[in-house]
């Protein structure tokens, strides 16, 4: 796979991925206009995205409604490191959420890919190139 990326002026860059644009800037105390979420937020979003994927797809696979369920992702910051320290993803299910159930489809948003190549991060390999040749 491969994801092009343009800067688009100011503190906004745009990727490219699989024929659609994906916007982002930065906020407006980092000097963006706030025009887009920041790189960093989506990638927040995808791990919630990606989680709430995994529990809608375990219940509609047992034709268990959807409506009513709510994915709350939530954040805490290690002040030591100022980094994220944890992520809590809080899965609000309806009172009539089978019983039986409600072990499984935790277990279901924990498959959650995104997730998993956080816990097994790939290697990454950064390097400059002109014309196609690394430098």
């Amino acid at each position: 796979m491969e994801i092009a990326v343009a800067l688009a002026g100011g503190k906004r860059v745009h990727a490219e991925i699989k024929g659609m644009r994906i916007e982002t800037d930065q906020p407006r105390e980092a000097g963006g206009e706030g025009a887009a979420p920041s790189p960093f937020d989506l990638f927040l979003a995808s791990i919630a995205a990606c989680s709430g994927y995994y529990v809608f797809d375990f219940c509609q696979a047992r034709g268990i409604p959807t409506d009513d369920i709510r994915i709350f992702m939530r954040t805490e910051v290690n002040p030591e490191k100022r980094m994220i320290g944890k992520i809590s993803v809080e899965i609000q299910l309806p009172s009539d959420f089978p019983e039986k159930y409600r072990a499984p489809v935790v277990r279901a948003a924990d498959l959650c890919s995104v997730k998993k190549h956080i816990l097994d991060p790939p290697r990454f390999d950064t390097y400059a190139a002109i014309g196609g040749e690394r430098i």
